[in-house]
């Protein structure tokens, strides 16, 4: 069984969240704290320690007291940008990566996937979510994966790919379906700020 001791958690604050007018996400209000802590505090009983992947406000996200580290390819190249410096800093058997803007993500994430990699022999495990019809949506940014995949994600991106499903497809690779679609909303706009705000009261 994989335990919280054996995962560092990475979370991706590096975007430019264009669509929020640019401002630095993981420093948006959400009931009154940085939209950072929130995933922070649904994160930190699932793994040994956290990494926060940030490209700017470094200084404001070094309070939180973890580790800052910053891509290494230019021009905000997404979150498989975030990955690989993650994966270079960390010192546990798997990583564990999260968005800063979905302040709900599963309690039970870790575990769950965990679960899944170990059961399956896998490489990586990516989360995915059932709406309320049954449409089953992945959320690739939520990942368990083991922490030897450095050469692996270097290769693709030294190919200037960029889209994540592709990485996982050269992977063993599955996902796992969380029927709450709520835990993994994110912030993408003012309005929905506000609204995941009246639903998580």
């Amino acid at each position: 069984m994989i335990t919280a001791n054996q995962i560092t958690g990475l979370i991706l604050a590096g975007g430019r969240a264009q669509r929020m007018g640019g401002i630095d996400k993981g420093l948006i209000p959400f009931h009154g704290k940085p939209l950072i802590e929130a995933a922070i505090n649904r994160l930190k009983p699932q793994v040994s320690t956290i990494l926060i992947n940030a490209n700017r406000s470094i200084t404001k996200y070094s309070h939180y007291g973890y580790p800052v580290v910053m891509d290494e390819t230019p021009d905000f190249s997404g979150p498989l940008a975030g990955f690989s410096v993650g994966l270079k800093h960390c010192k546990t058997p798997y990583l564990l990566t999260s968005p800063c803007d979905s302040p709900l993500l599963p309690t039970d994430l870790a575990e769950k996937m965990g679960a899944a990699l170990e059961g399956n022999d896998l490489e990586l495990v990516f989360a995915s979510s059932q709406e309320d019809g049954g449409k089953i949506w992945s959320q690739p940014v939520f990942c368990l994966m083991r922490s030897n995949l450095q050469e692996s994600l270097d290769v693709f991106l030294s190919k200037g790919d960029l889209k994540i499903d592709r990485w996982f497809t050269e992977l063993r690779s599955g996902t796992v379906v969380f029927e709450s679609p709520l835990a993994f909303a994110n912030v993408n706009t003012p309005e929905e700020l506000t609204a995941l705000e009246k639903v998580s009261q």
